[in-house]
Formats: structure tokens, C-alpha cells, sequence
């Protein structure tokens, strides 16, 4: 019998390279209109979530932007109490006044840095103040 032969396979083709993308994989980033047609709410509803509790957003190139997984992240969280951001850091930063170490913790700070508090040179943040002078 003859010998033949084989033909030689022809190289395969190369994969098609993806697109790039600037900002993670397509679909990625929303527009406006599409954050709204995503979370089911108007623009201006939208808008409003961003302004007034912390929709993750930035403005670039005259646009909003908005990251899918930076609203999913968003939508995971809790409100925060009393409904905007500007409340919960308040809330946080008022639950200072009841601390009992407080006061300590400022003296050691002050310590550490070598400065007293008081301008006679002591370090205890409230000895010998009066309601009076704290209304200056």
C-alpha cells in the first residue's frame, strides 16, 4: 500500500481578544438613566438617594457614574439611623459625650504630645471650669 500523506491541520484561529473596558467588565458602569432603570426609581429619585444618603456615584466627564457593585454594596448596609449620612455621623459622633474614658483619653493624648490643655498648664481637661466658660 502507497503511503500517503497527511495533510497538515490548519492552525487553529486566535481567540478574538475582548474589548477593553476603563472601568471593570461591560455592564459594569450605569449611567444615570440606566442606575435608575436598574434600581427601578426616576433620576431625580436618584439623585436624591446620592445627595441624601450616600448613593456611591461620581461625576465624570459631565456625566454621573455609578458602579453595579458599589450599589449592591450600598443596597446590603442598613440606612443609617434618622435616614442620611450627615445624621449617622452626628449620632456617632454624639455617643462620645457619654463615654466615661473620654476624658482620659483626651489628658493622655495631650500628655503625649507634650502640651497641657488648660492655659494654666494642667492637664485635667474640665478641674475648675465653669459652665460660663464654655459659652465664650
Amino acid at each position: 500500500m502507497p503511503r500517503t500523506t497527511k495533510p497538515k491541520p490548519s492552525p487553529s484561529p486566535e481567540p478574538k481578544p475582548k474589548p477593553m473596558t476603563r472601568n471593570g467588565s461591560p455592564g459594569e458602569m450605569f449611567t444615570l438613566s440606566e442606575a435608575a432603570a436598574y434600581l427601578g426609581f426616576s433620576e431625580a429619585e436618584i439623585l436624591r438617594l446620592v445627595r441624601e444618603q450616600g448613593l456611591p456615584a461620581r461625576w465624570l466627564e459631565q456625566e454621573w457614574r455609578f458602579s453595579r457593585s458599589a450599589i449592591q454594596r450600598w443596597l446590603a448596609v442598613s440606612p443609617p439611623p434618622g435616614g442620611t449620612e450627615k445624621d449617622a455621623m452626628l449620632a456617632f459622633a454624639g455617643s462620645w459625650n457619654v463615654d466615661p474614658n473620654l476624658e482620659d483619653m483626651v489628658e493622655e493624648i495631650y500628655r503625649q504630645r507634650g502640651r497641657p490643655i488648660t492655659e494654666d498648664g494642667s492637664y485635667r481637661l474640665f478641674q475648675g471650669l465653669k459652665a460660663e466658660d464654655f459659652q465664650k
